[in-house]
């Protein structure tokens, strides 16, 4: 079956240009280029790794449904599917907000301090995993894999186009399903806005829960603590790394508490106020990074379109060249000091790749 996501790819970047092309006309700047390419390294990233994690993530759910409990036939199959897959996301994604060690994945998504449809493609490496686990009921249910597949990826490419602020308030439309007003509330750090709005396409979870929050002053993006660095490969880590110092001091306890717990209560936040991390980058050094991260969606893009088709040693050869290409992204942005080492291990890839092939 064709990976939706990948066929998706070019629509991606299609969308993209468009918001940048109506936000130029309005004379908003919604977009900076350091920052998309920590969104889409950080998205490319999880979408590498996931092209040989697939195999693992599908044997379970196929390995269940062979001893489900009852079979669905389709209509019900979907309509459960759908229901199913969009309650257990806000489930997730509520959880995600509220103990430390799932934050500590579920916070890549929200570190940018912009927010536009790069936002959307900005994902973690082990956010499947977190969430592959509560899925597996579904095939006891009788549910099949593909159809279980194209509804969570339906469930996606949903959320891509509510990464925006281009769309305002959407009327009665916004009693029933996710939108870009709602969704602005939930990536923003003013203070009222914190840990709402969770849904994913149905926004009945949080009018239910409790959990939703109309959007009223003008949203403020990113962490209440901000990353302050724009590599791809670090924002993967770094949240882990804090637990991690943090528990020396405070023991095992500070991963299961929230991401609050220790910190004094969230200040009032602006956009006057806010001072969002920047690099300057000369001509050189954008030609290079925008000709690399070309590269590095080709690529991406090839592996997830290739997935089942290639043998293993190619798609390791491909995935190899495109991480390093990543992690070349962080070096130059950041000026890190692997960079030298970085490009040199990047061309032995590239060349033992045409050597092989």
């Amino acid at each position: 079956m064709p990976n939706p996501i990948a066929l998706a790819v070019p629509f991606f970047f299609l969308l993209m240009g468009v918001e940048l092309w109506v936000a130029r006309r309005k004379g908003l700047r919604l977009y900076r280029f350091a920052d998309v390419l920590s969104c889409l390294g950080c998205g490319m990233t999880q979408q590498v790794l996931l092209v040989f994690e697939a195999a693992a993530l599908t044997f379970g759910y196929v390995f269940l449904y062979q001893h489900r409990l009852m079979t669905l036939r389709a209509p019900w199959s979907w309509v459960l599917a759908f229901f199913y897959v969009d309650l257990v996301y806000y489930v997730w994604h509520r959880l995600s907000h509220r103990i430390n060690l799932l934050w500590a994945v579920h916070a890549v998504h929200h570190q940018s301090e912009d927010y536009n449809l790069a936002v959307a493609l900005r994902q973690a490496v082990l956010s499947v995993w977190t969430i592959w686990p509560l899925h597996l009921p579904l095939a006891l249910l009788g549910v099949p894999p593909e159809v279980f597949l194209i509804v969570s990826a339906l469930s996606t490419l949903y959320q891509f186009w509510i990464h925006t602020e281009l769309v305002g308030k959407l009327g009665w439309f916004e009693r029933v399903f996710n939108t870009p007003a709602q969704h602005r509330v939930h990536h923003a750090v003013n203070p009222r806005y914190l840990d709402k709005n969770y849904a994913a396409t149905l926004c009945i979870w949080d009018r239910l829960f409790g959990t939703f929050e109309e959007e009223r002053e003008e949203p403020v993006y990113g962490l209440v603590k901000p990353l302050g660095t724009f590599d791809p490969l670090h924002a993967q880590v770094f949240h882990f790394g804090d637990l991690w110092r943090r528990s020396r001091a405070d023991g095992l306890r500070i991963w299961i508490r929230g991401p609050e717990w220790g910190y004094a209560a969230a200040p009032e936040a602006s956009r006057a106020a806010q001072q969002k991390h920047a690099v300057r980058l000369s001509g050189k050094q954008l030609w290079w990074l925008s000709l690399n991260l070309l590269l590095a969606t080709a690529g991406t893009t090839a592996l997830m379109w290739n997935a089942a088709a290639w043998p293993f040693v190619a798609k390791a050869t491909l995935a190899a060249f495109v991480l390093l290409t990543i992690g070349s992204f962080g070096a130059i942005l950041e000026r890190r000091p692997w960079l030298v080492p970085v490009e040199i291990c990047r061309a032995a890839v590239l060349a033992s790749g045409l050597l092989l092939f």
